[in-house]
């Protein structure tokens, strides 16, 4: 029989979007995808208890139809410094996720509407997205929201 155990979380990356928590201590690897309603209701717990996170992004289309769409979306953002930001507001408003309201966020987050419209569409940015699924589904992620607790790095 062969080896069917899942990969192991991959380690931290330059480009992964951590949020230090309130105490410093070990950090929890979300695996999410923002039109998900259960990943914002965990996105609110895990920020109300202070934990430390590491957004990766789930975006499977199967699931939900925006999924990728709003996982480049963040990453366009976040090439203007905004990716926390803009994912609580994905998340503290999931009635309002189609692109005008996308336009809307961006504006009240004062960013470059013409960037962002160039960056979500940039391949990078798809391949990013495109590497976090499939990472989280060697490490054997079914669903959103996938938790992992990974060490506090030294």
């Amino acid at each position: 029989m062969s080896d069917l155990r899942s990969a192991p979380v991959p380690p931290l990356r330059d480009d992964d979007h951590v949020r230090e928590g309130s105490d410093g201590g070990a950090l929890v690897v979300f695996y999410g995808d923002f039109a998900c309603p259960r990943c914002a209701v965990e996105a609110r717990r895990l920020r109300e208890a202070g934990a430390g996170v590491v957004f990766r992004h789930f975006a499977l289309k199967a699931k939900h139809q925006r999924a990728v769409a709003l996982a480049q979306a963040a990453e366009a953002a976040a090439r203007q410094g905004a990716f926390w930001a803009f994912h609580d507001a994905l998340y503290a408003d999931q009635g309002r996720i189609d692109d005008p309201h996308l336009w809307e966020r961006c504006t009240a987050l004062g960013l470059d509407l013409v960037r962002f419209q160039a960056d979500r569409r940039d391949p990078a940015i798809a391949e990013r997205v495109r590497r976090d699924v499939r990472d989280a589904l060697r490490a054997g992620a079914t669903t959103t929201p996938t938790l992992f607790a990974w060490p506090a790095q030294p």
